[in-house]
């Protein structure tokens, strides 16, 4: 079917149109606005880390092994995992399962807080410990030059990579939101396409922080 001059299909007003360009346009401000800090601030971090990591070799290696590389693992494997219920979440709306996306998008909101749990709890070891940032350093098992630059470096990637994943979430409830009230469908389904990319850009960053942190 071609389109007519106004650039609608047939069987459709261009005042239905421009109202459905509309909500994608400000789907599009709504969850696109978040990514340019993203992304700027991921390749400062990501070139402070190996400035830093360059400087203290022997520091870095000796503090990634301190920490818990089964709590990092399993927050990785949770995270991988959300990403496919977000797929699936929008997979079930392209084909009119209302009820299915909904479920998958509660998955992910649940696999979301296990990953923030999950990390709080390393969190807590830490200030247990005391391997803390900075002057705030007083780790006994680690007492070489660059440790302390070991854990701001920590400290600062996690803890922005997590503030972002809070930041999903609450676009993942909006998006769960609409899912409920039927907006998503085979004709319509671009905000939650476009949730879908900034969670699936917030799992791919902590792919990256991963091994730089835990594994080597």
């Amino acid at each position: 079917m071609k389109p007519t001059r106004s650039g609608c299909r047939p069987g459709s007003s261009p005042i239905t149109s421009r109202r459905s360009r509309g909500r994608t346009r400000r789907c599009g401000w709504g969850c696109g606005c978040s990514w340019p800090p993203r992304c700027c601030s991921s390749p400062a971090l990501f070139t402070g880390y190996s400035v830093y990591r360059f400087q203290f070799p022997e520091a870095f290696a000796e503090c990634s092994r301190h920490l818990e590389l089964t709590l990092g693992t399993v927050n990785t494997l949770v995270l991988i995992t959300s990403s496919l219920t977000v797929a699936l979440a929008i997979h079930y709306a392209r084909t009119d399962r209302r009820r299915a996306a909904a479920i998958c998008l509660v998955i992910t909101l649940l696999f979301a807080l296990s990953f923030l749990g999950i990390k709080a709890v390393e969190y807590a070891a830490h200030f247990h410990e005391r391997s803390l940032p900075g002057k705030y350093y007083a780790y006994e098992a680690v007492k070489i030059p660059g440790a302390a630059m070991f854990f701001s470096v920590y400290f600062l990637m996690t803890g922005l990579h997590g503030l972002h994943v809070i930041a999903g979430m609450s676009v993942l409830s909006w998006i769960l939101r609409r899912t409920l009230q039927g907006r998503y469908s085979s004709r319509y389904y671009t905000g939650l396409e476009l949730g879908g990319l900034y969670w699936h850009l917030v799992d791919l960053i902590w792919i990256f922080l991963y091994p730089l942190l835990y594994l080597i």
